[in-house]
């Protein structure tokens, strides 16, 4: 009998074994534990109890049922897929420092050229947005590039935790192959030192921080979301940025509902010559998080932006609407404002110096 039990538990410890990594893994994903977290908030005038907050009230949310809402979110991924493959540009980004430019990869993912720096914002390469491996949405197209391909990066810039945001594996590999400075909102920075990025390398700054790195100035300014990668929300600070050079400014919003913010901020800190919007995921289950295309227009419109990069569509159905809905809309409420739009393929190039690359361009996802 004896014999026997040891038998049982020699082959069960593979599964075991196997199963306490899993965990592992998926803990590790998750990134900092919440009571190290609230530590840190209490440091935010913010934040209070150790957690973080708008300073907008919210808006009505439909009355729906339980199954209601499950029925939309188990739908989403089908209504949002696109009638064919993405196309993407997947030659190698020239290495260039241009006084303004952008490569849009999918999403918010975009490496910025500004006054010869270049930024990387909220650079997301995994296939699925969540700490479960084989689990969460999963993207509509594969990276245009490999993160390899990118070259020397000076700054990556994060908007917030959300895991189709903040990308472990990316932010691995980018400490790994480059030497860039990670500036992120208050608290982020506790994920990324769990996941071995040397201190000296993360920059944190709350709403209203002013920091200089690598040769830009980045403002840390409010916006309209939330945070959290696991049952706690608000344990960190979600934020846009201003990035700044000595001739260009560009806004990026990272994730955001419409707020009567922008047209603070487009008041102290504008003009901006690009802004970075999100123009997807939006729906009247949340309605203070995500802008609609309309609101994306309007916000740059307060914010004294020039040219508007359309972000956060095509790549990952988080929201309910048809795949294409977001950037017609948008094309729509540009014109209604003379707003310019740059309309990349992920993966191309725009050098937004040349005004004809800063107008509307071509609506590419019309030849699916």
């Amino acid at each position: 009998m004896r014999r026997s039990s040891r038998a049982v538990l020699l082959a069960a410890a593979p599964a075991v074994v196997g199963l306490a990594g899993f965990v592992l893994h998926v803990r590790r994903n998750m990134g900092a534990w919440p009571s190290q977290l609230r530590r840190i908030a209490v440091r935010s005038p913010h934040a209070a109890g150790g957690s973080f907050a708008n300073r907008e009230p919210g808006l009505p949310r439909p009355d729906l049922t339980a199954r209601q809402i499950a029925t939309m979110l188990l739908t989403r991924r089908e209504r949002g897929l696109p009638p064919g493959p993405i196309p993407t540009t997947d030659a190698p980004p020239a290495h260039e420092r241009g006084a303004l430019a952008a490569t849009w990869f999918g999403h918010t993912s975009v490496l910025l050229e500004v006054d010869g720096r270049r930024v990387l914002t909220d650079p997301v390469w995994s296939t699925r947005t969540s700490p479960v491996p084989g689990f969460g949405p999963r993207r509509l197209h594969a990276p245009p590039v490999p993160l390899s391909a990118l070259g020397e990066v000076d700054v990556v810039l994060i908007s917030h935790d959300h895991y189709d945001h903040l990308d472990r594996p990316a932010v691995v590999e980018l400490a790994r192959t480059t030497t860039a400075t990670f500036v992120v909102p208050l608290g982020v920075g506790a994920h990324l030192r769990l996941w071995g990025v040397a201190g000296d390398r993360i920059v944190e700054g709350d709403w209203n921080d002013v920091l200089e790195v690598a040769g830009l100035t980045f403002t840390c300014l409010e916006c309209r979301h939330f945070s959290g990668r696991g049952f706690h929300r608000n344990t960190t600070q979600w934020a846009a940025w201003k990035i700044a050079g000595p001739e260009h400014a560009v806004y990026a919003a990272g994730d955001t509902g419409a707020s009567a913010v922008h047209a603070v901020t487009g008041a102290e800190h504008g003009p901006f010559d690009l802004t970075l919007m999100p123009i997807g995921a939006y729906a009247d289950l949340w309605p203070d998080i995500h802008t609609t295309p309309e609101q994306a227009v309007a916000a740059h419109v307060a914010l004294r932006g020039t040219v508007l990069l359309p972000v956060h569509w095509a790549t990952f159905a988080l929201g309910f609407h048809p795949w294409a809905e977001p950037p017609e809309r948008t094309l729509a409420a540009a014109a209604d404002h003379g707003v310019p739009l740059a309309l990349p393929r992920p993966g191309e190039r725009l050098d937004l110096t040349r005004r004809r690359e800063g107008g509307a361009g071509t609506a590419w996802w019309r030849r699916l």
